[in-house]
């Protein structure tokens, strides 16, 4: 069954170097309007609406001779001019500023070797081939979690050649023989779909703040609250 373990007092770079291993799957989340947007959009995957806490999702793929973990994902990456959109490899790093990055989680499948092989060796197989990032896709995802009866159905945006970060996470696993989320369709997962796996795993959680839809629903109660004043006079 799955186990959640919510961690505490630590930060991004002490929580990412104390869990990430090579085959573990990263997600993020942000609070610029980006990350923002993604995370409302996943709201029509929860009963409540509750937006996601997770707007990206990636791959660990181990330490290297630099001392450093690596990842690799699906990503737009603009750097000093320089553009890379698609399937890349980064230094886990990037995540290490908790202003840009305040949501972090690490899943563990206990994966065997060989499975942890399969998965790492799709996943460079992907960066060697140059595969894009996907914003078509991306819009086709937003269309079906807005109209739940086309999640398991082809994307209707799908593109050759092409994955977003958490269809990118999904398919590798899958080329893997694990599947981690049933009945949607590989091109139509959200990085909340990751999340909500059934498979068995432990993720840790490392957050800091309210959950997004939370501090949404006060700020809304406080102008509600206001307006409510003015009308009464009081």
């Amino acid at each position: 069954m799955p186990e959640t373990i919510i961690v505490e007092g630590l930060t991004n770079e002490e929580f990412l170097d104390k869990y990430a291993a090579p085959g573990r799957i990263g997600l993020m989340g942000g609070p610029d309007l980006v990350n923002r947007l993604i995370m409302r959009a996943q709201r029509h995957l929860d009963d409540e609406h509750e937006w996601s806490r997770w707007s990206h999702a990636f791959l660990f793929q181990g330490r290297r001779a630099d001392g450093h973990h690596w990842v690799v994902e699906s990503d737009l990456a603009i750097q000093h001019k320089h553009i890379r959109l698609g399937v890349q490899e980064n230094r886990a790093a990037k995540y290490f500023d908790a202003k840009t990055c305040n949501a972090i989680a690490i899943l563990d499948f206990g994966l065997t070797p060989e499975q942890e092989q399969r998965v790492l060796a799709g996943a460079l197989q992907l960066v060697s081939e140059g595969i894009r990032y996907s914003l078509r896709e991306i819009a086709g995802t937003l269309w079906a979690m807005r109209h739940p009866g086309w999640c398991p159905k082809e994307n209707r945006l799908a593109q050759d050649r092409a994955y977003y970060c958490s269809s990118f996470v999904r398919h590798v696993f899958a080329e893997a023989g694990l599947n981690l989320t049933e009945g949607v369709a590989e091109k139509n997962t959200a990085p909340e779909h990751i999340a909500r796996t059934t498979l068995p795993h432990t993720k840790w959680i490392l957050t800091r703040g309210e959950a997004p839809a939370s501090r949404v629903r006060r700020i809304v109660k406080q102008v509600r609250t206001r307006l409510r004043k003015r009308k009464t006079g009081n």
